[in-house]
């Protein structure tokens, strides 16, 4: 089984760097680098391997049978991204079983080489393996919308012979939160629901996402709603789609709305295709939360600016489980999110504007709750993880999955007196 990831776009020097690292640390006797030999080769493997052994056992433990088919992967998805028809043919002349096979050599998403160029808008490199005999139209055309790249998706749907979009079509651009692959299915033929109005958008995906982008979020809601889909009319709803009037109609209905405390079904309908906790993609736990809780996890900086103005109570828990699990504020929401996750994984400077909002707005920087997260076993971390009697910086310290937390969040808290303990 793989033990490593292959990565969009992988880089043969830096693979090649990896294979003699891992040579030297199987020489020095260090026992990950033994195992993995032990893993990939045979019984009768070399007493005193080479540079080709370590090659061998590392291009395995990305899932590839060799490593030549890993260096063929390299050049493939090079020549994509740099658009050269003339390399790209070469490899597949060569080796004509490359068109089915995944571009990476392992089997994911992007697909093989004419759905992996048509994921980076390469209608050149599309249009010559076409004639060599590729036919995933139909997942090019998918990775096309789900990226944005509109006029390679069109040209893809004329090569169909323009046939009305599945509506499964639409969930590649609800997980990446792509408006302009949305507009296009639904310019198309795709539909938000069928002839007895029975839901055919994604509004799962959209909801559940670990993408995170607010404006792409309520436009593709309301495109939705617009080809046909009444959405439910609720507060989670509403904000969902970041309608600011719907809230204030909620609001003249409910003031207690702003106490209110929402469960993780009102959250994430099931009824809207929505799945369990463990499946949707959210940081601090929102069963039990509040509307400033969603806002923190979802980047709504707009709606928690309106929450407060209305008088919202910037420390407002969220509920206490049967267990003894929640209680925490929305403070805690901003520590340990999924829209942290994109800062983070982009490298992005760190920046904590809702962490300023809360504390400014008099958040206790030192509130405690016991906390319980399992995450998407997309991260590949497994097991339920449990947090007793934690302030927001102890949160976000002992917090299994740093690429959630917000660290510029972190310091400002301190700076507000914040402790960890």
């Amino acid at each position: 089984m793989a033990s490593r990831h292959v990565p969009v776009r992988p880089n043969l020097e830096q693979l090649r760097h990896q294979a003699k690292d891992l040579l030297r640390a199987f020489r020095r006797n260090e026992p990950a680098a033994i195992a993995e030999f032990e893993e990939h080769t045979s019984a009768a493997k070399p007493a005193t391997p080479k540079l080709a052994d370590a090659q061998f056992v590392l291009a395995k433990s990305y899932g590839l049978p060799d490593w030549p088919r890993l260096v063929v992967a390299c050049r493939m998805t090079d020549a994509i991204w740099r658009g050269d028809v003339e390399a790209v043919r070469a490899l597949v002349l060569r080796d004509p079983r490359l068109l089915v096979e995944d571009a990476r050599g392992v089997k994911g998403n992007w697909g093989p080489p004419m759905s992996y160029a048509a994921n980076l808008g390469q209608d050149a490199i599309i249009e010559m393996l076409s004639s060599l005999g590729a036919k995933d139209w139909q997942h090019a055309f998918g990775r096309a919308c789900l990226q944005g790249q509109v006029e390679t998706a069109r040209r893809l749907h004329g090569m169909m012979d323009n046939p009305r979009p599945l509506h499964e079509s639409l969930d590649g651009a609800a997980y990446t939160l792509n408006v302009a692959g949305t507009e296009l299915l639904f310019q198309l033929g795709a539909r938000a629901s069928d002839e007895t109005g029975n839901l055919l958008a994604p509004i799962g995906t959209v909801l559940g996402t670990d993408s995170r982008n607010p404006s792409a979020k309520h436009r593709i809601l309301e495109l939705y709603h617009d080809h046909g889909f009444a959405l439910p009319d609720t507060p989670a709803m509403a904000l969902h789609r970041g309608r600011i009037d719907l809230l204030e109609r909620h609001l003249r209905l409910d003031p207690g709305l702003l106490r209110r405390r929402f469960s993780f079904a009102e959250i994430y309908p099931p009824e809207l295709g929505c799945s369990d906790e463990v499946e949707m993609t959210y940081g601090t736990p929102l069963a039990g939360a509040t509307l400033l809780h969603m806002c923190a996890d979802y980047g709504e900086l707009e709606i928690a600016e309106w929450l407060l103005a209305q008088g919202m109570d910037a420390d407002a828990p969220a509920a206490v489980d049967a267990e003894g699990f929640g209680g925490h504020t929305p403070l805690f929401s901003t520590i340990v999110s999924q829209t942290n996750f994109w800062m983070n994984h982009r490298g992005e400077p760190a920046d904590a504007p809702f962490t300023k909002l809360l504390l400014e707005h008099g958040a206790n920087p030192n509130a405690r709750a016991s906390l319980r997260k399992q995450l998407h076993p997309g991260y590949e971390i497994d097991g339920m993880h449990i947090y007793r009697d934690v302030t927001p910086i102890g949160w976000g310290e002992v917090f299994v999955f740093p690429k959630l937390v917000n660290q510029a969040g972190i310091r400002l808290v301190a700076a507000y007196g914040g402790q960890r303990d």
